[in-house]
């Protein structure tokens, strides 16, 4: 392939599912991914699924497995002070959260896109991109030797190293980042899980029990930025958890055989404007947001959504009105699911610096939320991406 319409780098959830979005109108894409099949498959990513998520892979026709395996959420708990506090997310939103990991919906996407016949190259590696005002092509190397790809659209959905973002002027492009002071150890464990995604702030740092199946634990502890794996045996992890989730007697939490373990440092990270030219950015490529609040891939989605309803339009029409306002219709989103996040970042760990006084305020503001059912409310809805992705996002139309 020397030409499409629409040249996407990057075969994880944003550019699959812009490039299935784009098949269903009729317009044409290529995907570029730099790495080999067997990577993109094995990476491992949270897997909480909003409504409208769980909407475009059903508008997609590709939901028969999310359908069979998903694991249907419907609560969310947080702990502190060893009590619970049990949010019922339909009573409080009308709306579910489906558990089906991120590495099960690419693979998902990249089956259909192989069975289309549709153009998806791995191991080619974009290394630039030309002429992003006017006609754009993108040079990628496979196998050694260069090659070009000409096409009308560039969408850069090749996450935070990529040359999508690199490809903008430093004077069109405004970044903003957060660094938080600690990271995630997060484990996966042959254990059966907790009944509802679980959260806890306890004096010895933030706790989290979610899932991947009824038989695998996704499980997580706050350490220190500089901690690794090796750090922490597993009998250390299942007593520091214990502990985390004010369950000494060590019987809530099943402990098992853990085969996979590894660090996230946390950080927010939002760039704008996520377009220049002919160039489009899309998922980790303009954003990343603390794990938290579970929406990394759900804003990922979103934008290829938002991207396609836009080039459907343009291709359509000949107005590019809708591929104009995708910069301000994506960060109205991101800024939304960023301040959710932080917050629920800044309600749940234990933060570095911690004053006694900003403890006491910490505490105080879950005591508030335990008795106050406006405040689950509240974050139930951003939970579900009530308010935060656009509300046709959870119908099938584009």
């Amino acid at each position: 392939m020397t030409r499409t319409q629409v040249g996407i780098i990057g075969a994880g959830p944003a550019g699959l599912f812009l490039a299935h979005l784009l098949a269903k109108q009729g317009i044409d894409s290529v995907i570029l991914e730099g790495r080999s099949q067997d990577y993109v498959l094995g990476r491992v990513r949270a897997g909480v699924l909003e409504p409208s998520t769980v909407a475009s892979m059903a508008l997609l026709g590709l939901d028969g497995r999310l359908k069979r395996e998903g694991i249907v959420d419907d609560g969310l708990d947080f702990r502190f002070r060893g009590r619970t506090v049990h949010m019922n997310l339909p009573e409080l939103t009308g709306h579910r959260v489906v558990i089906y990991g991120q590495q099960e919906v690419v693979k998902d996407l990249i089956a259909a896109r192989i069975d289309s016949g549709a153009p998806l190259i791995f191991g080619a590696e974009a290394v630039a991109i030309e002429d992003i005002a006017g006609r754009p092509a993108i040079i990628y190397v496979q196998d050694g030797v260069q090659k070009r790809l000409e096409c009308d659209f560039v969408a850069a959905c090749d996450g935070y190293h990529g040359i999508g973002r690199a490809s903008i002027p430093a004077d069109r492009i405004t970044l903003h980042e957060r660094q938080y002071g600690f990271a995630w150890l997060g484990v996966l464990s042959r254990s059966p899980p907790l009944p509802d995604m679980t959260y806890s702030n306890s004096d010895r740092g933030f706790a989290l029990c979610s899932r991947r199946s009824w038989e695998v634990s996704r499980l997580y502890l706050q350490v220190g930025p500089e901690e690794t794996p090796e750090e922490w045996p597993a009998a250390r992890f299942w007593d520091e958890l214990h502990h985390r989730m004010f369950d000494e007697d060590a019987r809530a939490i099943v402990e098992g055989e853990i085969f996979q373990t590894d660090v996230a440092q946390l950080r927010a990270f939002i760039a704008e404007p996520m377009q220049h030219g002919r160039l489009f950015l899309a998922g980790d490529a303009a954003h990343i947001v603390p794990p938290t609040g579970a929406k990394g891939l759900n804003l990922a989605v979103g934008d290829a959504r938002l991207l396609a309803r836009a080039l459907g339009h343009h291709y359509a029409t000949g107005s590019s009105a809708l591929l104009e306002g995708y910069s301000q219709a994506c960060l109205d989103r991101v800024w939304k699911a960023v301040r959710f996040s932080t917050a629920l970042t800044g309600l749940l760990h234990r933060m570095p610096g911690h004053t006694p006084f900003e403890r006491a305020l910490q505490l105080t503001e879950l005591e508030y939320t335990a008795a106050s059912p406006s405040a689950q409310k509240a974050i139930a809805e951003q939970y579900v991406g009530i308010g935060i992705q656009e509300p046709w996002m959870l119908t099938e139309a584009l």
